[in-house]
């Protein structure tokens, strides 16, 4: 009886381990993914302590400078229609957060905002950028205004897209990355199991037309998410716990900031929006009809001339 318990065991073992196998997808290769999404006018920055970001910087070198961060599991991508309808008037920085995109994961394993908005630091230094206006979408949001309270004379006006910070935006539940991140065992699972089916069943989540989850974006998100490091720093980063917004940290905020929310957000609702509003002190909303998480990519023309708008008479025209 035990032999038989033995080879059922061992029968298991191996059907689990080529499971394993078959549905495992491998890293991408890093040298593969360089020339597809770091292509001119990327540039690789080295930071110090072991940390490269993968960077563009466009735009008329003496005009001023704004500069983008992306969302959650997004990359400098994400903020092509900015850069392509503001990149006349204005020096567009852009990069991939560590654990993003060709960036890779921090060598620090720090994901928090505040550890972000140091990497914003360390760029801008590394720049030799004097002062910004600096945007901000979903997780960018919260490093952009986590960064307006660490250093408010960088800042020459604070633009957060759809923005992460409020305590209890009215979300059912946490997404179900986050709670496989803080499962044992099966968070070591999901860093080397990540279908592309995942990606498409939840990228069109981030619009209000599905249908600008295209096959090309879905391949992009997915290729970068395996590029080597980044599942597991997202992990890490997942369960790191969140630095949330309170009334007396939005309170501190002096920069001049517009809101720009999209009204059918199904990641962080628009009501979200106005949380922020009440307590950023003279902030502008704008919110945007039939919109989803990414206003700048799904309304592009619009939030680019809003923001235009907003830098010319009010960034811009701040003094001291």
């Amino acid at each position: 009886m035990r032999k038989w318990l033995i080879r059922i065991a061992l029968a298991l073992f191996v059907l689990a381990a080529a499971a394993f196998l078959y549905f495992r997808t491998p890293d991408t290769d890093p040298v593969a993914m360089r020339a597809k999404y770091g292509g001119a006018p990327s540039q690789f920055v080295d930071l110090g302590g072991g940390l490269t970001v993968h960077l563009r910087d466009s735009g008329p070198r003496t005009a001023p400078v704004v500069m983008l961060i992306h969302g959650s599991n997004a990359s400098l991508h994400t903020w092509e229609p900015w850069a392509a309808r503001l990149g006349r008037k204005y020096r567009i920085v852009r990069f991939d957060l560590p654990g993003h995109g060709l960036t890779g994961p921090s060598p620090s394993h720090q994901y928090g905002a505040a550890a972000f908005a140091d990497v914003v630091e360390r760029v801008r230094a590394k720049l030799g950028i004097e002062t910004m206006v600096l945007a901000g979408n979903s997780m960018g949001g919260g490093v952009a205004w986590h960064y307006a309270m660490m250093h408010p004379k960088r800042l020459r006006g604070l633009i957060l897209v759809d923005a992460s910070g409020q305590p209890d935006p009215g979300t059912r539940q946490p997404p179900l990355a986050f709670r496989v991140a803080r499962t044992p065992v099966i968070r070591d699972f999901a860093a080397m199991i990540t279908p592309r089916a995942l990606i498409a069943q939840s990228l069109p989540d981030a619009y209000y037309d599905r249908r600008l989850a295209t096959d090309a974006a879905i391949d992009q998100y997915w290729e970068l998410l395996r590029y080597p490091g980044n599942r597991a720093a997202t992990l890490e980063r997942f369960a790191t716990p969140p630095d949330y917004a309170t009334d007396a940290k939005l309170a501190r905020l002096t920069t001049p900031t517009l809101i720009l929310w999209g009204a059918d957000d199904r990641l962080i609702p628009a009501s979200s929006a106005k949380w922020l509003h009440d307590r950023i002190p003279g902030s502008q909303l704008i919110v945007y009809p039939k919109t989803g998480h990414v206003p700048m990519e799904e309304r592009a023309d619009q939030s680019a001339a809003d923001v235009y708008r907003f830098i010319e008479t009010k960034a811009l025209a701040r003094t001291g």
